[in-house]
């Protein structure tokens, strides 16, 4: 495994933790002052991140993030795709794609994300 693919499964660990364990899953995954911005989001830090995650969790409870193909990588930078898959019936009603820099220790720096499919009702 690479050092892309082990920082984008922190990545999902952090997206898909508990709330017990989401804040350990976050500055497992990300550095202190990593940056994360997507189409509806634009955050700094542990803290930011954690809230965002979190409120991400509310919105779509029974829900998880999973890779959708494979993390492309070079330098300190990664992309992969991922969908948002319901426990339920394995639907995915929102996909994306994501661009990841690597701190040296192998944390996530920042996130750029792209929103690919989204519910339209």
């Amino acid at each position: 495994m690479t050092a892309y693919d082990e920082a984008v499964q922190r990545y999902f660990a952090a997206w898909n933790a508990s709330p017990e364990e989401l804040d350990k899953a976050v500055a497992a995954a990300f550095t202190e002052d990593a940056g994360y911005t997507d189409p509806l989001a634009d955050v700094r830090g542990h803290e930011a991140l954690a809230a965002a995650i979190g409120g991400a969790q509310q919105q779509f409870p029974g829900f998880s993030f999973q890779l959708s193909g494979a993390v492309d990588g070079h330098h300190a930078l990664a992309r992969f795709s991922w969908e948002l898959v319901a426990a339920a019936d394995g639907s995915a009603p929102v996909a994306g794609s994501d661009v990841i820099t690597l701190a040296d220790d192998g944390r996530i720096g920042s996130v750029s994300g792209f929103l690919d499919r989204v519910p339209t009702a």
